[in-house]
């Protein structure tokens, strides 16, 4: 058998229903999964279990990050291009402009056209293309519960629980430990709002990256020789507006736009000096 090397090439041999019985929203994103060993082939109960020994041989995994994240693109812009757009805006809490759907996220507005084209005044990326293109087609709409709850609580939370901690808190938390200034300059550029000592912890804060997916982020200082802690909390019901994979994209691209932020703010201080 020829190498597998790309998503789209992996997904030719899958069932190609979307049943979700891996607890990955679409077969072309359990592929991608696959190559980049987040998922073992053995996750899909429908293969023959011949044929996931055959496969597993010519899999070449953690192909271009980029590559992977076309692919899924693709797919949900296909998916965009066959819903009317106006249907879907008050649902999700967005307008209509000219022709695009306008959603406002983390304090700026982001259009989507007919096509699934997203652009914005500010940069845009894959990392937030993805979920913004998956909660369009996913939210039910439903309010928030009011309830926070660590990742691992979510209904599929737990099956990505070891790689959200490992790629965005964990980071998230080193990025608190030496830049004091990260909680004011997330209030100051995305309209996050600090919120009453959360948890107990030292510092709340409340961000919008999707007008029905709301984040609350929450830092205990050192204290008494214990390190410090950093955790992620998430409405009870985010999974009714968005996949787990797209929660742990949004979640993991967050920390790296924060991350080139404070490098900015402390190469200016580097030049000053």
């Amino acid at each position: 058998m020829s190498r597998i090397a790309k998503p789209l090439e992996l997904f030719k041999h899958l069932p190609r229903t979307n049943c979700g019985d891996c607890r990955i929203s679409t077969c072309l994103a359990f592929a991608a999964a696959v190559i980049k060993e987040e998922k073992r082939l053995a996750d899909c109960p429908h293969l023959d279990r011949d044929l996931v020994t055959k496969l597993d041989g010519s899999i070449e995994r953690q192909v271009n990050l980029e590559t992977i994240q076309e692919d899924q693109l693709r797919e949900l812009q296909g998916r965009i291009a066959g819903i009317p757009l106006s249907g879907r805006a008050a649902a999700i809490g967005a307008t209509m402009g000219s022709g695009t759907l306008v959603v406002n996220c983390l304090g700026r507005n982001f259009e989507v056209d007919a096509a699934g084209n997203v652009r914005s005044h500010c940069h845009t990326h894959p990392w937030f293309s993805l979920p913004l293109l998956d909660y369009i087609l996913t939210s039910t709409g439903g309010a928030a519960s009011n309830r926070w709850v660590p990742f691992r609580e979510l209904t599929h939370g737990r099956t990505w629980q070891q790689l959200f901690e490992r790629r965005c808190e964990r980071p998230l938390k080193e990025l608190a430990d030496s830049h004091s200034e990260l909680f004011d300059e997330l209030t100051s550029l995305f309209s996050a709002a600090s919120s009453d000592r959360m948890f107990d912890a030292d510092i709340s804060v409340l961000l919008q990256p999707l007008p029905r997916v709301p984040l609350l982020l929450c830092y205990w200082k050192p204290e008494d020789g214990m390190e410090s802690k950093l955790h992620l909390f998430f409405d009870a019901s985010a999974e009714e507006h968005l996949h787990i994979e797209s929660l742990f994209t949004l979640g993991t691209g967050m920390v790296r736009m924060f991350e080139k932020i404070m490098l900015k703010h402390t190469d200016k201080r580097l030049e000053i000096l």
